[in-house]
């Protein structure tokens, strides 16, 4: 690694459209021990944007020019199209660089899994973007539930729901399976690791996922039934075609339920140009749509944790100073995409499909 113990980690960012610009370059850049350094994008417009956002750091034409001077980082970002995740990150880490990749990791869970056992016989960090745990309906919901406040749980609802009723351009709507593009494996990706850090493995998957909107050709609706090892059942809900939109979250116990609906407000206030640390506070939900918790007749609001993207960064510094575990295991993104290809196999057959 480049750095010394008194300065600061440096970062090659690759790919400036949506996630690097909006959630990867900025939580990099207010990240105490992280230095963004330099970014990958030769669109002249996300360059001229780079340079308003963030002047200090050097614009590159190509990753090429990023592993040529592998030297100079301590860590490289992948956070361009869902096709190049896995090339990418291979480079990386035959480049000796810990690296993060946005999600999904990869394509297959069997890709991901070579990543992971490459980067653990390489010794080097690999972590995955897995943002979304750091939601604070989330962060509310964990909390409720591991301290008994609902008793035992038996059901998780969670939605990301849009309306977005005519498909953009991009290759997120690429019918090429290569692409990785959809929303099953957009937001769904984001779905599934909740359930799966909340309430463990999964036994059976069983999914609906349809192409919905004129034009499209790839899924943008999708719904999954998860049963896990530990009894509960999850039911996830992700869409482009839902005009109105159901709970953000609903979690049901024999004590009590907790439901809230609303997106938390970390990326508007992102794509907004807001940044961690200003005077606003950060992750701050609006009293008005914080959640209810109890039954019906007798339920109250309950105050949401500020929702806390930083913290995965935090991580991601202190994994490098000090060789701890990263924020988001790469074995657990292994674990999702396991589930999004079981989701497929179900939907393709009608059928619940049982995880080995």
């Amino acid at each position: 690694m480049s750095s010394t113990p008194s300065a600061p980690f440096r970062v090659g960012l690759i790919g400036y459209g949506l996630a690097g610009s909006a959630f990867h370059a900025p939580l990099i850049a207010t990240t105490p021990g992280l230095q963004l350094d330099a970014v990958v994008t030769a669109n002249p417009d996300r360059r001229a944007q780079l340079h308003r956002d963030h002047p200090g750091a050097r614009a590159l034409d190509t990753p090429e020019q990023l592993f040529e001077d592998a030297d100079r980082f301590d860590l490289v970002v992948i956070a361009s199209p869902n096709r190049t995740h896995v090339p990418l990150a291979r480079t990386a880490l035959l480049a000796g660089l810990a690296t993060v990749v946005d999600k999904p990791l990869a394509a297959t869970s069997a890709e991901a899994r070579d990543l992971c056992e490459f980067a653990e016989k390489s010794g080097l960090l690999l972590s995955v973007f897995q943002n979304r745990r750091w939601d604070g309906d989330f962060l509310t919901a964990r909390r409720l539930v591991e301290e008994g406040r609902l008793g035992r749980v038996h059901r998780f609802e969670s939605r990301f729901e849009r309306f977005r009723p005519k498909p953009k351009p991009g290759w997120r709507e690429l019918a090429d399976p290569a692409e990785v593009g959809g929303t099953l494996y957009d937001l769904g990706s984001h779905l599934v690791d909740q359930a799966l850090t909340l309430f463990g493995p999964v036994e059976t998957v069983y999914a609906e996922i349809d192409v919905r909107r004129d034009g499209a050709v790839v899924d943008d609706d999708a719904f999954l039934a998860l049963t896990h090892t530990g009894g509960v059942r999850s039911q996830l809900w992700t869409s482009a075609i839902a005009p109105l939109a159901g709970p953000r979250l609903r979690v049901l116990g024999d004590s009590a339920g907790y439901v809230k609906f609303g997106m938390d407000p970390q990326e508007d206030a992102l794509r907004a140009g807001r940044r961690p640390g200003g005077p606003e506070g950060w992750g701050a939900d609006d009293p008005a749509a914080y959640g209810l918790l109890g039954s019906d007749g007798d339920a109250e609001p309950v105050a949401t944790d500020p929702g806390d993207y930083p913290a995965y960064y935090a991580g991601i510094a202190a994994s490098l100073a000090d060789r701890t575990p990263p924020p988001v295991d790469p074995r657990d993104a292994v674990a999702t995409l396991a589930v999004l290809e079981a989701a497929r196999a179900s939907a393709a057959t009608a059928s619940v499909v049982r995880l080995p």
